[in-house]
C-alpha cells in the first residue's frame, strides 16, 4: 500500500509504534552543531532541502566569520551565497538570513526572539524551523517539526490523513505526549532514512510492520 493511498487510522497503535521506534533509536538527537540560538537559527535555515552534515561542513567555517548579528547584517547578498552555496538555493537562503538579522536588531533587541508569534515574522522562518529553535534553543516545546520524513511516515503510520504540515503537526500532537514531541520528530526522521525511505521502504526489515497499515512485508 502506498502512502498516497487511503491509509485507515492507526492511531490506537501510536504509543506501541513509538515504543518499538524509540527502542532501535535511544538517542534520536538534533545533528546539526551550533553554540547558541543564533547559530541555530542560521544552520536550521541552511537545512531546507539539504542534509545535515552538509550543513554542519559549511558552518563549520561559517560560523568563524559570522558571530554575531551585526556580522550577518552587514553580509552582502551576493558574496555571503557564496559562501553557502553547497546548501542549495543559496541566493534565497542568504537573503532571508541576512533580512531575518537585521530585522531582530531594529525589533527584537538584537536576540533570537524565542516565541513561535516573533519568530514566524522572520523571513525565511516557518512553523518547522520555529519549532525546532524553541525547542533546542529555549526549552521550549510548541509543537513538532514536520519535515519531508516525519510528512511521509505519519501518513504511512495512520497517524494521519492530511499532506499539510500543519495539519500533520496538530495531528501528532494529538496522540503525543508534549514533552516527546522533539524525540517523535527526530524518531520518525531517522527511521525516515535508515528504513521507511520514499522510494523501496524496507518494510521486512522494520520493526513496526506488524503495526503499520502501509507494510509490504
Amino acid at each position: 500500500m502506498h502512502a498516497e493511498e487511503n491509509i485507515p487510522d492507526n492511531t490506537d497503535n501510536f504509543e506501541g509504534i513509538f515504543s518499538l521506534l524509540r527502542e532501535v533509536y535511544p538517542d534520536a538527537a538534533p545533528a546539526l552543531y551550533f553554540s547558541s540560538p543564533l547559530e541555530l537559527l542560521v544552520a536550521t535555515i541552511l537545512s531546507a532541502q539539504c542534509t545535515d552534515r552538509q550543513v554542519n561542513q559549511v558552518t563549520q567555517s561559517l560560523f568563524k566569520r559570522y558571530r554575531t548579528l551585526e556580522d550577518y547584517a552587514a553580509a552582502d547578498v551576493s558574496a555571503f551565497g557564496k559562501e553557502i552555496y553547497s546548501t542549495g538555493f543559496y541566493h534565497q537562503k542568504a537573503k532571508h538570513i541576512i533580512e531575518s538579522a537585521r530585522i531582530m536588531l531594529t525589533d527584537f533587541g538584537g536576540k533570537v526572539p524565542d516565541t513561535m508569534e516573533d519568530l514566524l515574522q522572520l523571513p525565511g522562518v516557518g512553523r518547522k524551523t520555529a519549532n525546532i529553535v524553541l525547542s533546542r534553543a529555549f526549552g521550549k516545546i510548541e509543537g513538532i517539526a514536520v519535515d519531508t520524513h516525519v510528512k511521509r511516515l505519519s501518513n504511512r503510520l495512520g497517524f494521519t490523513q492530511h499532506e499539510d504540515p500543519e495539519k500533520i503537526e496538530k495531528d501528532l500532537m494529538r496522540i503525543a505526549k508534549r514533552e516527546d514531541l522533539e524525540t517523535l520528530s527526530m524518531t520518525l526522521i531517522l527511521h525516515g532514512r535508515n528504513v521507511c525511505m520514499a522510494r523501496n521502504p524496507k518494510c521486512v526489515e522494520c520493526v513496526v510492520k506488524e503495526l503499520c497499515p502501509s507494510s509490504r512485508a
